[in-house]
C-alpha cells in the first residue's frame, strides 16, 4: 500500500485507488477500507471547496405589484 500511496495518492483519491488495487492486484478491498488506510497514513489530499453559486437576477428591470405577472420559460 505505501508503494501505491507514493505512486498514485498525488493524481488519485480513495475511489480511484481501490478500482486500481481491484483490477490490476485483484484485491477484494472495499473503498472505505482503503480510506481508512489512506486517512493512517496521510496521503488525503485536502476536499475541494466548493464555490457559491448566486440566483440569477431575472426581474431586474419589470415592476412586478401581483402574482402571474411574469413567467419565464427557456428562451427568456
Amino acid at each position: 500500500m505505501e508503494l501505491l500511496a507514493d505512486e498514485y495518492t498525488s493524481v488519485y483519491g480513495y475511489r480511484k485507488l481501490t478500482k486500481l488495487l481491484r483490477r490490476q492486484y485483484r484485491l477484494v478491498i472495499n473503498k472505505k477500507k482503503v480510506y481508512r488506510l489512506c486517512k493512517k497514513m496521510n496521503v488525503l489530499r485536502p476536499q475541494r471547496t466548493l464555490k457559491i453559486k448566486y440566483p440569477k437576477r431575472l426581474a431586474n428591470n419589470r415592476i412586478i405589484t401581483g402574482s402571474n405577472q411574469f413567467f419565464l420559460g427557456d428562451g427568456y
